[in-house]
């Protein structure tokens, strides 16, 4: 049996669109923090006994078709046919306001290949992790991540930014609403890449964002990092407004936290807000300012953590 431990990742410059759904090629470049709190751990067993796949999720038997899917992937790369068991258990709580689906495929990944008998490198990890989600791709690495969109599956996979920041970098996550969403990411992507105006609009200034992000995080600019981030997470949910029907994600006390962001700034602390697919903000800043941020937003909100720049995939024992 072999396991894996992947962190899950979020999006500065954001990902939101596929070209190529198959392949999960994206329209966009993207760039995202992987973070340290929030992993998946996932242990892959091929057993030619199994007449079927076996997957168990946090100690429940569950529905294998997904898992299958991608260990057919798998198998098909490393000349398998026997079907494996696959244990996996997400350390990723739904009160974190986090999705686990990167740092999910990004284990089932690494596991399977190696229980395959496949030395994978990181590049290769990345793309074979981006069939069973996109995001999945940027998980492979640790610190900043940036996601090629590429051209055909060669092209497209994630890598660490050349130049990592040395700057204290923290992440405030507060928890809206830790429930299921109405409308998932993959049919909002779809209706907002066939509807949507602003979308042309949105992949051309989302991947003129990457190489200012990259400068900005070498030169440890915290400012400029905040700023691009936060554009990118507003200009996303905007095409989502502008599709026909609207997507919106955003729930009352999404706009309190966002207000909050906004207050602390002009107070003078580092605070920059992003949003996934949800209705739960994520809050870029620095260690020294973290305790002044959580106690503001406990305010209104129970539920508040912090993380940092997290590890790259990597087995364990």
């Amino acid at each position: 049996m072999t396991t894996a431990r992947a962190h899950t990742n979020i999006a500065l410059i954001k990902y939101w669109g596929k070209k190529d759904p198959d392949l999960m090629l994206p329209y966009t470049s993207s760039l995202s923090m992987t973070l340290a709190d929030y992993y998946t751990e996932t242990s892959v067993h091929f057993d030619a006994s199994l007449d079927a796949d076996q997957f168990y999720l946090d100690g429940r038997q569950t529905p294998a078709a997904k898992v299958s899917a991608f260990l057919d992937l798998v198998r098909q790369q490393a000349g398998r046919q026997e079907f494996a068991t696959v244990t996996s258990a997400n350390h990723v709580p739904t009160t974190a306001g986090l999705a686990s689906s990167a740092s999910a495929y990004a284990a089932l990944a690494l596991a399977a290949s190696t229980a395959a008998g496949m030395e994978l490198s990181a590049t290769e990890l990345s793309r074979l992790a981006r069939r069973g989600s996109g995001s999945a791709s940027r998980s492979i690495a640790g610190g900043f991540v940036i996601w090629h969109r590429g051209h055909d599956d060669a092209t497209s996979y994630a890598e660490p930014v050349a130049t990592q920041p040395t700057i204290p970098i923290r992440m405030v996550v507060v928890l809206v609403n830790g429930g299921q969403k109405a409308v998932s990411s993959r049919a909002g992507m779809q209706n907002t890449v066939a509807t949507s105006p602003f979308y042309s609009s949105f992949v051309t200034s989302n991947e003129a964002a990457i190489a200012p992000m990259q400068t900005a995080l070498a030169n440890n600019d915290f400012t400029m990092i905040g700023e691009l981030a936060e554009a990118s997470s507003y200009q996303m949910h905007a095409t989502m407004l502008a599709a026909k029907p609207a997507l919106s994600y955003f729930e009352p006390k999404t706009i309190t936290a966002l207000q909050h962001v906004q207050q602390l700034r002009q107070a003078g602390i580092p605070a920059y807000a992003t949003m996934d697919a949800g209705p739960n903000v994520k809050i870029l800043t620095l260690a020294p300012f973290v305790d002044r941020i959580v106690s503001t937003l406990r305010q209104d909100f129970k539920t508040v953590t912090v993380t940092q720049p997290g590890p790259a995939a990597t087995l364990i024992d």
